[in-house]
């Protein structure tokens, strides 16, 4: 079964952040010219996940929203006593507990099964990064 490999780079600009890369998932798929199979995208970092949910300007605010109230940046966490890489992110590591690294969508027809509100985020736990990674996968006929 053949493979079709990528990494797509994104570039978020706050804390917490939702950046839809749907079109970037959907370009990949197009070029690698398979019709049908699944496309697994997965997020290579410990502080950004991947998520697929509806972009709608006040939902994704809202989810910001309860990603800051459901593990505040203040907490007192023993993680932050002696950062690893200088920044005080213990909350960004436990917000990922609660979501994916990956998400895997069927396609078919070259066209991925994504229903008509659905789209695939990067959400950004630790921001703001110059360069986040996201390794897309295609497997397929």
């Amino acid at each position: 079964m053949p493979f079709h490999t990528t990494t797509i780079s994104c570039r978020t600009t706050r804390p917490i952040d939702i950046v839809d890369i749907t079109q970037e998932v959907r370009s990949t798929l197009e070029n690698s010219g398979l019709r049908q199979g699944t496309v697994t995208v997965l997020s290579r970092h410990t502080t950004a996940c991947i998520n697929i949910n509806e972009r709608e300007p006040r939902l994704v605010q809202d989810m910001i929203t309860f990603l800051k109230r459901l593990v505040p940046r203040d907490g007192d966490y023993l993680h932050n006593l002696e950062p690893i890489d200088g920044r005080d992110n213990a909350h960004s590591h436990l917000l990922g507990l609660f979501m994916n690294s990956t998400e895997s969508i069927p396609f078919t027809e070259g066209l991925m099964l994504l229903g008509e509100w659905q789209s695939i985020f990067l959400v950004e736990l630790d921001g703001p990064r110059e360069n986040r990674q996201v390794f897309v996968q295609i497997q397929g006929e």
